[in-house]
């Protein structure tokens, strides 16, 4: 994970090995990592709170469109810190 992730305020969240090996599978690592640490975060409670499989899928898959658009988070606009000007 990133090393800045003692800013957050709330405790990080496990990467499982589902969202590992898909991040890996789709050359997404680094966009990930890219993220910041409260995005991370984020998308990691919120893919492992689904209660059925079928809408872990669904939330996996966002994650990784998002992470390959590079524009989205949680559906919402974002860009980079370095382009936000």
């Amino acid at each position: 994970m990133s090393e800045s992730k003692s800013t957050l305020k709330r405790p990080m969240n496990p990467m499982p090995l589902l969202v590992r090996d898909a991040l890996n599978e789709r050359g997404l690592m680094d966009a990930y990592l890219a993220r910041p640490p409260y995005q991370q975060n984020d998308y990691l409670g919120w893919i492992a709170r689904a209660k059925l499989e079928a809408t872990k899928t669904k939330r996996l898959n966002q994650m990784l469109d998002e992470l390959e658009g590079g524009r989205l988070y949680m559906n919402m606009k974002w860009k980079p810190r370095l382009q936000q000007r």
